[in-house]
């Protein structure tokens, strides 16, 4: 929902951070993989119940996600050839998919384990995350063969609604700063990524005819 609003406002400062790593041992991609590990490390110190470390990971991982696209953007205008924006466009929503589906799993693991937790919140986030990444990849796949893409610089055509990257992130903190509530904060997060997956399938819908 806040997306492109932070986008603009984050666009400078990830851009100068960017070129503070601009050195040639780092690239978008070791970005996006480290990224990737942070993300699957936090997952697991929320199924071992570490909190806190998994909060410090969760958001250095998201940090991660905020500079890959901006390290790559900066190499390309500097060498055209430096790198295949398709595949690091690719490594990245795919990294993004991993993270989040196993961050969810990991909360609802030690949200059981310490608190007595039900599943079922946890499996309705899984079921809105599917259903969500299906529409907008869908539709980005569909838009592109037909000449409709939506470009706003990220590799894929993206669909707003009501529960974007933003949301996500603090979603995801809140329940690991609150763990004890993360199965009540679950609930509320699958009704919110529900809508959100009823806005995209009838914006996409309409979009494409």
């Amino acid at each position: 929902m806040i997306d492109q609003y932070l986008r603009r406002k984050l666009d400078q400062p990830l851009a100068r951070c960017a070129a503070l790593i601009d050195i040639p041992a780092i690239t978008p991609d070791r970005i996006t993989g480290v990224g990737l590990v942070l993300g699957l490390g936090s997952a697991v110190s929320a199924g071992l119940q570490w909190w806190w470390v998994a909060l410090v990971l969760w958001l250095l991982s998201r940090l991660a996600d905020g500079l890959d696209g901006p390290l790559a953007r900066r190499r390309r205008a500097r060498t055209p050839t430096a790198g295949d924006a398709g595949a690091g466009g690719f490594f990245d929503i795919t990294a993004d998919f991993i993270v989040y589906g196993s961050t969810v799993v990991g909360v609802a693991v030690g949200a059981t384990s310490a608190y007595g937790a039900p599943w079922w919140p946890f499996l309705l986030v899984l079921l809105a995350y599917y259903i969500n990444g299906t529409v907008f990849l869908a539709f980005s796949s569909i838009a592109e063969r037909s000449g409709r893409t939506l470009d706003d610089g990220r590799s894929l055509s993206f669909l707003g609604g009501l529960a974007e990257g933003a949301e996500t992130v603090v979603v995801h903190a809140l329940w690991l700063v609150f763990s004890a509530f993360a199965w009540q904060i679950a609930v509320v997060w699958a009704v919110v990524v529900a809508v959100s997956s009823v806005q995209r399938i009838i914006a996409g819908y309409r979009a494409l005819r």
